[in-house]
């Protein structure tokens, strides 16, 4: 099986399987250097490590435990119901906070296309179709 004919930084061949008969893997076509400069810098706006998805795995491990302490009578119903209560508005400040990074960069998003179809001048939109 044929093998990516870039060379990686470390100065090594690739060994990605190459996609459209170009000879380069994905990571290297040059077609795709848009596409995977927009997926990395997205990924960068996450939050870097899927750091919501593990703040959330926390809150729930932590609920979990606190379900298991509270049927075993370690911990108090009402400290138990306090503390799930604490949890749930935490899990909310994040799910808000995930929406408003999300508004932010769709808002940015807008504005940047609005500046390249400003940037294009005015076009009859009906010239531009394929069909």
């Amino acid at each position: 099986m044929a093998k990516c004919a870039a060379i990686t930084q470390a100065g090594t061949t690739c060994k990605g399987i190459p996609i459209d008969d170009s000879g380069y893997c994905y990571v290297h076509h040059p077609d795709h250097t848009e596409e995977r400069r927009r997926h990395g810098s997205k990924g960068g706006r996450r939050g870097g490590r899927g750091r919501p998805v593990v703040e959330v795995a926390d809150v729930k491990r932590r609920l979990l435990s606190l379900a298991d302490d509270v049927l075993e009578g370690k911990v108090k119903r009402e400290v138990g119901n306090a503390v799930a209560q604490i949890l749930n508005t935490y899990l909310k400040a994040v799910t808000v906070e995930l929406k408003a990074k999300e508004q932010e960069e769709l808002e940015q998003r807008l504005e940047e296309l609005e500046s390249a179809v400003e940037a294009e001048g005015p076009k009859d939109w009906r010239q531009t179709r394929t069909r």
